[in-house]
């Protein structure tokens, strides 16, 4: 099975959300359901049944978080990407209407909430690595082909 690529930035944004989780919105919640468990008949009890519901979320959400973290491969700016696509850049293309799109190459756990990354296993991701600064790419969409040319590679080191 191939290992999930992420970037060190990414990895530590993974980590920060476990430890937050774990460490202290749990137990605010734990508090919760034990002070609305002590006031009796449970079974009417909104307080006692939303935050017991809270409560499996997050447990369920950092259980998921945690094996991530163990099946994923931390990708770091090496001096032999330069000049050219590859994980962790920063792209800049130029379309033939002279549109441009600006994004970064990350592993798929980490678009969520940022609309200039794409995953690395997008089609247009795919078509970029490789690329030097004038190449073009061709990206096949469902309405036909588009070509972008690569303005800017950047990384963060």
């Amino acid at each position: 099975m191939r290992r999930k690529l992420i970037t060190r930035e990414g990895h530590q944004k993974l980590k920060d959300e476990v430890d937050y989780l774990w460490r202290k919105e749990r137990p605010e919640i734990t508090k919760i359901v034990t002070w609305a468990a002590a006031l009796g008949d449970r079974s009417e009890n909104a307080d006692y049944q939303y935050n017991k519901k809270k409560l499996r979320e997050i447990d369920r959400r950092v259980r998921f978080l945690r094996k991530l973290l163990d099946g994923i491969e931390i990708v770091d700016y090496h001096p032999q990407q330069e000049g050219k696509v590859f994980f962790g850049a920063w792209v800049t293309l130029e379309d033939d209407d002279e549109k441009t799109l600006a994004f970064r190459i990350v592993g798929s756990e980490e678009i969520y909430g940022r609309d200039d990354y794409i995953s690395i296993d997008s089609p247009m991701a795919r078509a970029c690595i490789g690329k030097e600064v004038d190449d073009e790419i061709i990206v096949r969409t469902p309405s036909g082909e588009k070509n972008w040319y690569v303005l800017e590679i950047k990384y963060e080191k």
